[in-house]
């Protein structure tokens, strides 16, 4: 049980919190749409319902990947993250599927929907409780890649650096951002239809607000497969290679590989020194590089293979063999 809750403590925080936020939004929305019969406010209750569900278990997911590597399990438990938020993002597939649903209905069927106040103070609430937590999952993204940044420019870089975030973070700030948008719409469609007659904007923008849930689905699923299958992280190849390559006694590189496994990061590197140095030289070399590599954040092991100069360049990082 004492082993759990360490692990709790060190899942995402801000799916945590986005999954306490939610909470709170989706029973708001969903007493108000009890109340008013309102469909957008129907998309907006099953839209942060389907948030604080998949956020909650992101938290759940994040904390388990945490857990040590076992004699059964040597490396680890990283891509356990990426498994759970494939599970998640069927909640928000369902949840999207209804909504799009229901927006339909009402558009084929308009009706007028009561309580305009009521729907509009709930909207506005829940949409800034929800630009807080899209502020805060921004800076969680320049935090997991150690960018600094504060005011407006917060904003700019978190959207800029997005595809580094990890991937709890990333869910959780692309789930926010639809739904502050689709609080925005969710607004301006019951504004609209209460003072015109154009009543099927609620439905549109119930159906709207569907098909962003469905590009978060789809994006999120495509992430986490390349993630659950093992997906190679070229950036930081990148940056190891001219690490390593920085090192006096290191001639040259023959292979490199950084396998990301959830936040977690997998080194294999093959280098080649001189065929003159002794064997305690040569590891030496070694453990000065894995000393230096495992300074890199996220990376939790380093495997390192020595072989011979064979006098043929063989290093280039992959912006060099892929420029664009």
């Amino acid at each position: 049980m004492g082993e759990i809750f360490q692990l709790l403590k060190r899942g995402n925080k801000s799916a945590m919190l986005a999954a306490i936020i939610n909470s709170v939004i989706s029973i708001i929305k969903g007493v108000a749409f009890m109340y008013t019969g309102n469909v957008a406010m129907f998309a907006e209750t099953m839209h942060s319902l389907g948030d604080a569900a998949n956020q909650f278990f992101v938290f759940i997911g994040s904390a388990l990947s945490k857990k040590a590597p076992t004699e059964k399990y040597p490396n680890g438990f990283g891509r356990l993250v990426n498994l759970v938020l494939l599970g998640a993002v069927l909640i928000v597939g369902i949840m999207a599927f209804e909504t799009i649903k229901e927006g339909y209905h009402h558009v084929v069927h308009p009706t007028e929907s009561g309580g305009f106040a009521i729907n509009i103070i709930v909207l506005a609430v829940a949409t800034l409780l929800e630009t807080f937590v899209l502020f805060k999952a921004m800076k969680e993204i320049l935090h997991d890649i150690e960018v600094e940044a504060s005011g407006l420019s917060v904003f700019g870089k978190s959207f800029a650096n997005l595809s580094r975030a990890k991937p709890a973070t990333k869910l959780v700030f692309m789930e926010d951002l639809v739904a502050t948008l689709g609080g925005l719409l969710a607004i301006i469609a019951v504004v609209i239809s209460h003072y015109t007659d154009l009543h099927q904007l609620e439905g549109i923008a119930s159906m709207i607000i569907g098909a962003m849930m469905f590009f978060v689905v789809g994006k999120v699923f495509l992430d986490n497969a390349a993630g659950v299958i093992g997906q190679a992280d070229e950036e930081m190849e990148n940056k190891i290679g001219a690490l390593v390559m920085a090192d006096p006694d290191v001639k040259d590189i023959q292979g490199i590989t950084v396998i990301k496994e959830g936040e977690d990061l997998h080194v294999e590197l093959e280098i080649e020194v001189d065929p003159k140095l002794t064997v305690a030289a040569a590891d030496d070399i070694k453990d000065r590089l894995e000393e230096k590599i495992m300074a890199e954040k996220g990376v939790v092991d380093v495997t390192i293979e020595i072989d011979e100069e064979d006098g043929v360049m063989t290093w280039k990082s992959k912006s060099e063999l892929n420029p664009e």
